[in-house]
């Protein structure tokens, strides 16, 4: 049970990374500020602030996001917005000083802020006070090994005229100086042009997407084990047991072509499209190696595919005895297989969720929870490194494309309100947004519920 907690954790923990990275890495890209980079939920337990952002921990594990500077409504921006804002630029000077290696002392933040403040806009006088100024570009490349952006400079100048970094904040959240709103302008995510936020949220999905064939040509390198033709399991009264398949038996060749996997030989019977096979079989008789040659027919049998339908299939009734080599890929060969494997699994799961949509399968029986994917992740583990990580590119491409359905709270919703935005030529009221917000916000409770309750019916059903 550990182990499979432990394997969730790590899993959804490197999942959580690359979908929120792909946000945050677009984000800078196009030049808006991230806030907060956050592995998991608050409470925080451990952060540290490198640059303009703040990267952390939080206690809940299952999550994480990307907060970026400006409110997703996108309306004006509120005065407490701008002293948020001035208190972030404040910090930025004092990372910047401790990048540049200069030393400044304070019991606190707001300590070493003000005495930044007082060193770069201000001259220190008889009796402790200072005498506000422009901010020195001198003093300021000795500190921060640069010269102050223009904000930095209105912050700064605030913080040493008052002698307080709250003060400061309070001053500039009920007069906004000019110069911070239009920079918060510039950096905020609402007021970029639409096409910049649509690519900043679909970032987080297409990086989990883009993950899958990354992750993949390093496991085709590594190695995966692919099922050898050795016969597990003969159905009666179908055409193997019929004609005397054993467990054990080896397919060598059909028809004269060599079989080398399990997935050769089942893809060879289902296209036979019924014609007579000629089955080379190399069987185990009283410690000696004999070769056999059975001739069967496949006969025809109802199997269910993704979606949940019943479909003819060519079968002769045989099972994988689970017997498997190590095949290993050289790096162009891994790539290959890594991006044909990630589209055929990208198209099925787009199958699996649309005949979940549709009805065609039953929602009990295909989706999970946390509970369950927890036991998955445990028995993937358990197999080996292949394994944990096929399952995690599964889990991958399935966040990706979830993440993409237009509901509210989703990256899929985000993009929905986007396409309004398109077609009126400015965004939807912020009412209906809430409204939206809180139907999705609704059905992700009742879904989650929903799929714990299933989680622990499965369990105690067993």
């Amino acid at each position: 049970m550990l182990i499979s907690i432990l394997s969730a954790v790590i899993i959804f923990g490197i999942l959580v990374v690359v979908h929120e990275a792909g946000h945050f890495a677009m984000a800078k890209r196009l030049g808006v500020r991230v806030i907060r980079f956050s592995i998991g939920y608050p409470p925080k337990i451990f952060g540290i602030r490198r640059g303009e952002t703040e990267y952390s921990i939080g206690a809940t594990p299952f999550g994480g996001y990307c907060r970026m500077l400006g409110d997703e409504v996108g309306e004006e921006p509120r005065p407490e917005e701008i002293g948020d804002y001035s208190r972030e630029l404040a910090l930025d000077v004092l990372d910047a000083a401790r990048q540049h290696g200069t030393v400044i002392y304070g019991n606190s933040a707001d300590e070493r802020m003000l005495a930044i403040a007082k060193q770069v806009c201000g001259n220190e006088q008889a009796g402790g006070t200072s005498l506000a100024l422009d901010a020195d570009p001198a003093a300021a490349r000795e500190i921060i090994g640069r010269e102050l952006s223009a904000e930095e400079a209105v912050v700064l100048n605030e913080i040493n005229a008052t002698g307080n970094v709250d003060e400061a904040v309070k001053k500039i959240t009920e007069q906004p100086d000019r110069i911070l709103v239009k920079s918060y302008g510039t950096r905020c995510f609402p007021t970029q042009a639409l096409w910049k936020r649509a690519l900043i949220v679909l970032a987080g999905p297409g990086a989990n997407i883009l993950f899958a064939p990354i992750l993949l040509t390093l496991v085709f390198m590594y190695g995966v084990p692919v099922p050898l033709p050795v016969v597990g399991d003969v159905k009666s009264d179908l055409p193997a047991h019929a004609a005397g398949l054993k467990h054990g038996d080896v397919i060598v060749s059909i028809n004269g072509k060599p079989m080398d996997t399990w997935n050769e030989f089942a893809e060879t019977v289902r296209s036979s499209n019924g014609a007579p096979l000629k089955l080379d079989v190399k069987r185990i008789v009283d410690g000696s190696a004999v070769h056999e040659s059975i001739v069967l027919k496949p006969t025809r049998q109802d199997e269910k595919t993704v979606t949940g339908k019943s479909v003819p299939t060519w079968v002769i009734g045989v099972t994988p005895s689970g017997d498997a080599k190590i095949q290993r890929f050289g790096p162009l060969d891994a790539s290959v297989h890594a991006v044909a494997s990630t589209w055929n699994l990208t198209g099925q799961l787009i199958v699996g969720i649309a005949s979940i949509v549709t009805g065609s399968t039953p929602i009990r029986e295909a989706l999970g929870g946390p509970i369950r994917i927890a036991q998955m992740a445990g028995q993937y583990a358990h197999q080996g490194l292949a394994d944990a990580a096929m399952f995690t590119v599964m889990l991958s491409i399935e966040l990706g494309i979830i993440n993409l359905l237009p509901v509210p709270l989703l990256d899929g919703g985000h993009l929905l309100f986007f396409v309004f935005e398109g077609a009126r030529g400015k965004p939807l009221e912020l009412k209906y947004r809430e409204m939206m917000l809180q139907v999705g916000l609704f059905l992700l409770v009742a879904l989650m519920a929903f799929v714990i309750f299933n989680d622990i019916s499965h369990i105690v059903q067993g």
